[in-house]
């Protein structure tokens, strides 16, 4: 038996090297992001409520909803997964069971928020925070529930927005002293913001570069110089829909896929990205 995904997903914690993991929110996105050869895959909540629903990132997916994606995803690749567990469902007592089910699906972290549920999109306007105390307690509880001490809690804050710069540090700074393993300080507003992030928090650190205009570009080399650890980059979605939009309107104006703009997979390409040679190989040998 190989590693276990959260044994290298702690690994690579380990290696003082910045990891990046795009968004995945379903299976086809995932296997792609191992095909060019990232390290990790990030399972997006927002993407996730897009393909499963067609709906916002307002709190629509239920627990069971995104441990069967976790799981999917989990199934598909062989590189660790981080899931986006939201608020973890419910309080303490609904946290433990939110780590076992997402530990059972195989996923290698997940990351808890402490936003009211139902929890809204990080960069989006409207949040609204539990308190300090009821999400110290949370993070306790998920780190008392999982089975493999390898498995990363990741705490996330998303004070910046609702109680400022200050009291976000304050708050994750309380979590890490709870046991959390990661720290995830959503929509800092300033390159500043996010380097004394770096200076002042005491875990390994993790970075998203989401693209909603709230958080400034910065690049993979000046995080990994100030010390994070993670950078998810959510939104493959946003990159998916203009792309499939552009060979469908194409094909609806001249109804020829022959001359479309957009690129396509070659058919034999396309067999090997979805294993068919070896489910043929297995095919031959229990065959009669």
């Amino acid at each position: 038996m190989g590693v276990r995904a959260t044994t290298r997903l702690r690994q690579l914690l380990a290696s003082q090297r910045l990891a990046i993991a795009p968004g995945a929110y379903d299976c086809l996105i995932a296997k792609v992001i191992e095909g060019v050869g990232f390290p990790l895959v990030y399972m997006t909540g927002g993407g996730s409520a897009l393909a499963r629903l067609g709906k916002a990132d307002v709190g629509f997916m239920s627990m069971t909803d995104m441990v069967r994606n976790a799981a999917a995803i989990a199934e598909a690749v062989t590189i660790p997964v981080i899931a986006d567990a939201d608020t973890g469902y419910g309080n303490a007592i609904n946290v433990r069971r939110t780590v076992r089910e997402f530990e059972r699906a195989g996923v290698a972290a997940i990351h808890l928020e402490d936003q009211e549920w139902p929890k809204r999109c990080g960069h989006f306007e409207g949040k609204r925070l539990i308190s300090r105390e009821e999400m110290v307690q949370k993070v306790r509880a998920a780190v008392d529930a999982r089975l493999d001490d390898d498995f990363v809690i990741i705490a996330r804050t998303d004070a910046i927005a609702v109680e400022g710069f200050e009291v976000a540090l304050e708050r994750a700074a309380a979590y890490a002293e709870a046991g959390a393993d990661m720290l995830f300080v959503e929509a800092p507003r300033t390159l500043e913001q996010i380097r004394v992030v770096a200076e002042q928090l005491p875990v390994p650190l993790l970075f998203n570069m989401g693209d909603s205009g709230k958080t400034p570009n910065v690049s993979a080399a000046e995080l990994e110089r100030w010390g994070y650890r993670v950078m998810i980059i959510p939104g493959t979605h946003r990159i998916v829909i203009p792309a499939v939009r552009r060979y469908l309107e194409h094909l609806r104006e001249t109804g020829d896929i022959g001359q479309n703009p957009c690129e396509r997979m070659p058919w034999d390409e396309w067999q090997a990205f979805v294993g068919l040679p070896e489910i043929e190989a297995l095919e031959r040998r229990y065959a009669g």
